[in-house]
């Protein structure tokens, strides 16, 4: 009779879900070698293989595939029963801030884990500007947020950097004209970031649209009647990044920093952790740059 461990099965869920060991080991709070042995000790006591290690990323064997449904049940199971059977005294409510274009995909994760732990604290997730969170942040109307800034400020702990890409839309040409035509929501952060950039080339430019609707931005730019900027790893597939070159200014990286009471209690210290863990280990490769400018 053969038991399979639920430590071996939890890992090897999170790789699947996390898409490797690296990020699957930052949020589990282990070492990647840790995470590593715990697959090979389910493949040995299975006898198979699970993960198809020959290419660059790490994919599912035909028989990992069907291990992760039961392996998913189980884990499940597993904590639906240390909750039953043990008082959660944590209750409440967390107002927790993110700009738009890091939401994806380290919120939902966190949140997923967050709720696992604490399924009685409820998550209030607001979706807007840097600007905006840190302003209800200072009027104590929010506990926690995400900044995407060129340096932290005061009380604000830097988690990662991303780049700053200009974007357009596929094939464009829009970036080529002068003035370049710009769109920008009217407090994105990147906005006054681009047109000091222009300014100190020497570059004219024109706002195409004044806005606070994100859609509205992506619709001229996609259209190629503007361009705009965006962090690497947030650039829908109807847009593509284009190279800095002569022609534009390279626009640098952006710092995305957490602030808020880290340190009120218990649930706020979890909340934050997890949030340093997921983008600690959250920095996956880029959108190839398609264009030189």
């Amino acid at each position: 009779m053969r038991n399979l461990d639920l430590t071996t099965l939890r890992s090897f869920v999170a790789v699947a879900d996390h898409g490797g060991v690296t990020r699957a080991a930052g949020m589990l709070n282990l070492t990647q070698s840790a995470v590593s042995m715990q697959l090979k000790r389910l493949e040995e006591l299975l006898g198979i293989d699970l993960l198809d290690r020959t290419g660059r990323k790490i994919a599912l064997t035909s028989s990992g595939d069907q291990l992760l449904t039961y392996a998913r049940r189980m884990v499940a199971m597993n904590d639906e029963v240390v909750e039953r059977l043990t008082e959660d005294l944590y209750e409440g409510e967390i107002i927790l801030g993110v700009p738009h274009d890091v939401v994806y995909p380290v919120i939902p994760r966190v949140l997923k884990a967050f709720n696992t732990a604490y399924p009685r604290v409820k998550v209030q997730l607001i979706s807007s500007s840097t600007v905006s969170l840190l302003e209800r942040l200072s009027k104590g109307s929010i506990d926690l947020i995400l900044t995407t800034e060129e340096s932290a400020g005061p009380g604000g702990e830097t988690l990662t950097e991303m780049p700053l890409r200009w974007v357009g839309a596929h094939d464009g040409q829009e970036w080529r004209k002068r003035p370049l035509r710009l769109a920008f929501c009217k407090f994105c952060i990147f906005r006054p970031i681009v047109t000091r950039k222009l300014d100190e080339m020497g570059i004219a430019w024109e706002m195409a649209v004044e806005s606070d609707e994100d859609r509205a931005v992506e619709a001229l730019v996609s259209a190629d009647l503007a361009v705009g900027a965006l962090l690497e790893d947030s650039i829908p597939p109807h847009l593509e990044a284009i190279a800095p070159g002569g022609a534009l200014p390279d626009l640098g990286v952006q710092q995305i920093n957490l602030y808020g009471a880290m340190n009120r209690d218990e649930v706020m210290r979890q909340l934050s952790d997890l949030i340093r863990q997921g983008y600690g280990g959250a920095q996956a490769a880029g959108p190839a740059l398609v264009k030189s400018a």
